[in-house]
């Protein structure tokens, strides 16, 4: 009877023990995912400010401060880049992209940048 209470007692253990573990490896083995928005300011986010020139060259002049981001105008939702993300965005400030990618909360890990059509 003790065997099997000590037993049962370990499995238990063992499955606590395993279960935070599986989600650490799925969170790390996140697929990556394709988002389309434009290429942005995190000044200006969604909508750049009157009187700034058209997006690419408010974007430009403002990141000069800041950084480049994702700003997906139908969800409303504005996304930083990662390093390598910031590094690729600079050819497309202003434009319609589709930003490949792992997410993690508001940030993307930045695999891809591609002008969309």
């Amino acid at each position: 009877m003790k065997t099997v209470s000590l037993m049962l007692m370990l499995l238990v253990l063992a499955a606590v023990l395993v279960t935070p573990l599986s989600g650490v490896a799925q969170k790390t083995q996140r697929a990556e995912k394709t988002l389309i928005g434009y290429v942005s300011d995190n000044h200006c986010g969604l909508k750049h400010m009157a009187g700034m020139g058209d997006d690419k060259s408010c974007t430009l002049m403002c990141v000069k401060n800041g950084k480049f981001v994702l700003a997906d105008r139908d969800h409303k939702r504005v996304y930083q880049l990662d390093k390598t993300g910031q590094e690729k965005a600079r050819e497309f400030a202003g434009q319609k992209v589709k930003v490949t990618g792992r997410v993690s909360g508001k940030t993307i890990k930045v695999t891809a940048i591609e002008a969309a059509t």
